[in-house]
């Protein structure tokens, strides 16, 4: 796909949750020469004990930011998103996250609230209730509070960040450490411009 988009010079925006990434840095590097690329990064906590319960199949916080460190080397634009926030499970570990990603050399960041939809509720709640049996009950009224009492939201405007006082907590918390962490820093534009019609393009033009 990325051969693709180079040979057609279309711009991509990327986001994973792993560091698997990085076997197509020269494609990548290709494209940030022409402006054409951007790279995300998913990264919900650097406690590797969490990770490992929370999202056991995704790299480690360690290797994303390796990971991070070596795009942005290469002149790829790299940026995070902090996400999901959990009450009770990562929400404390925003200041940071942002901090170890900045340092690393990621240029923006942002975040989304977890909600729980349909099936997903009833997975998420018995899950923190035998991993973390002594905040599960406080963690699952939060997420409902985030969301006009329910886990799940369907409010475009409120799903993504959430609503009420603990939605202000987070979001102040956030914003506060992307001001301090990651000052003036913001991803350049994407090239729009020079897309090729029938993609008659070299891959190794320069």
């Amino acid at each position: 796909i990325l051969e693709v988009m180079l040979k057609y010079r279309n711009p991509v925006s990327i986001i994973t949750k792993n560091a698997l990434i990085l076997r197509d840095s020269d494609l990548l590097q290709a494209l940030a020469e022409k402006s054409l690329v951007h790279v995300y990064f998913s990264i919900t906590t650097l406690d590797e004990s969490l990770r490992a319960k929370l999202e056991p199949r995704t790299a480690t916080a360690s290797k994303k930011l390796t990971a991070i460190r070596e795009l942005s080397a290469l002149g790829v634009p790299v940026g995070i998103m902090n996400a999901p926030i959990i009450p009770g499970l990562n929400d404390t570990e925003i200041p940071a996250v942002l901090k170890s990603a900045s340092d690393h050399g990621a240029l923006a960041a942002g975040y989304t609230v977890v909600r729980l939809n349909g099936q997903i509720k009833e997975i998420f709640e018995d899950w923190v209730k035998k991993t973390f049996a002594d905040r599960a009950e406080k963690t699952m009224n939060q997420i409902k509070e985030l969301h006009g009492g329910k886990a799940n939201d369907t409010d475009w405007e409120r799903r993504l960040h959430g609503a009420g006082n603990y939605a202000l907590m987070i979001d102040q918390l956030f914003q506060k450490s992307r001001k301090k962490h990651f000052g003036d820093k913001k991803m350049p534009p994407l090239n729009l411009n020079i897309f090729r019609k029938g993609g008659n393009y070299n891959l190794f033009e320069t």
